[in-house]
């Protein structure tokens, strides 16, 4: 593969993601909630080890939501009539989805509640 080619490639990824967090209204939320928890981790002063677990969580919520969304365009373009078997599939999508999320949002309580706590008292 050519340096032009990997260029490209980049920069294809790129557009993407910019029309992903542009036209997905989910990704916007996800977005504001990545921010979030980035702020209450300079905050709290967490650990490089709870850092880690944070930004997995935050790229697995993210990647999660950029395969639901395409998976959704790409059902639409494929069957744009109402077909059973699409929405089974969109629904299982949405599915991983509210599992990376679900997962997510445990992990940054098990962080951060522990702290709020220890700061309030």
């Amino acid at each position: 593969m050519s340096s032009q080619s990997r260029i490209a490639s980049f920069q294809n990824a790129l557009n993407g993601i910019a029309v992903f967090f542009k036209s997905q209204t989910n990704a916007k939320i996800e977005l504001v909630a990545a921010l979030l928890v980035i702020l209450f981790g300079f905050y709290f002063d967490v650990s490089v080890i709870e850092w880690c677990l944070l930004i997995g969580a935050i790229a697995i919520v993210l990647m999660a939501e950029i395969f639901n969304s395409s998976i959704e365009l790409l059902s639409d373009v494929v069957s744009p009539e109402h077909d059973e078997r699409i929405k089974r599939i969109k629904d299982m999508a949405a599915g991983g989805v509210l599992i990376a999320a679900s997962g997510s949002a445990l992990l940054a309580a098990l962080i951060f509640v522990p702290k709020c706590i220890n700061s309030c008292f």
